[in-house]
């Protein structure tokens, strides 16, 4: 159990909501952001101390029943829930996969996409393969030794990392490179890859160090449209399919665009440059 991490959590999400979200009455003269400590022990059916005791890192360990009410009087997201349930130490043992192996079955897949930009990730970011078009479209991955090889590393310590994306976009990435790897050293422990990677940038990233500690997760860096810098063709706007290996919490990346656009043809110079 992770009670810091836990207490941290329960805070900034109960700060999140509104007591309309929730059905509540506004009430005049409201000091405390969001909901009061009370109103949440109501929601879940539990009392005010056994509640104010798991945000002052001194509660018991909860029930998964208990944890199941409070997600809901939270409105957690299924991401969000897991992650409770982590925090909470209620989460089932699992199988730590070598997360550098790509399984024959998504090596199979990959191979079938040699002329499509796409890419395979593990879940501390680091990139495992890249076809040759996606190499030309985000920039070389494998290149990169040690920390730097994982996307969120050198997001937050490398200039170079973020000039591939538009900088309207740069906070969504940030946001979602940090939620993505909280959700990862959560999932799997205090000696994993994930969790390797943010004790490095805590003290080096006060950016890094903010958005840790608001204790945000699931939020989407996938599945989206996405735009990319190019240094010689400019903004491309894609599509990012994902396909989820879950043994092994990696992700395989497809890049798309609609056909006919210019876009789409952009990525057709890429992929035929990279031939």
């Amino acid at each position: 159990m992770d009670r810091a991490g836990l207490a941290g959590f329960l805070r900034r999400r109960r700060e999140a909501l509104q007591p309309a979200d929730v059905g509540l009455p506004v009430g005049a003269r409201r000091r405390t952001r969001g909901l009061r400590r009370e109103e949440v022990a109501m929601l879940v059916g539990m009392s005010t101390d056994y509640y104010t005791r798991l945000e002052q890192q001194r509660g018991p360990h909860p029930s998964e029943q208990m944890l199941a009410a409070l997600a809901r009087a939270l409105h957690l997201s299924l991401d969000e829930r897991d992650h409770l349930f982590e925090l909470a130490g209620q989460h089932s043992p699992v199988r730590r996969a070598r997360i550098d192996h790509i399984g024959p079955g998504m090596m199979r897949i990959v191979d079938r996409l040699a002329d499509t930009p796409a890419m395979v990730v593990n879940s501390a970011g680091e990139t495992l393969f890249q076809t040759g078009p996606a190499a030309a479209l985000v920039g070389d991955d494998m290149a990169f030794q040690g920390l730097d090889r994982s996307i969120t590393y050198r997001w937050f310590t490398d200039p170079a990392t973020r000039e591939r994306f538009p900088a309207d976009d740069h906070d969504h990435h940030a946001r979602a490179h940090t939620g993505r790897l909280r959700v990862a050293a959560t999932r799997e422990g205090p000696d994993s890859r994930a969790a390797e990677i943010a004790e490095a940038l805590l003290p080096i990233s006060p950016s890094f160090a903010e958005l840790w500690h608001r204790h945000d997760v699931g939020t989407r860096l996938t599945d989206e449209r996405k735009r990319l810098l190019h240094p010689e063709l400019g903004v491309i706007e894609v599509f990012c399919q994902t396909l989820l290996d879950p043994d092994t919490a990696q992700v395989l990346l497809v890049y798309t665009a609609t056909p006919g656009s210019d876009d789409h043809e952009k990525l057709a110079m890429l992929s035929a440059v990279s031939v």
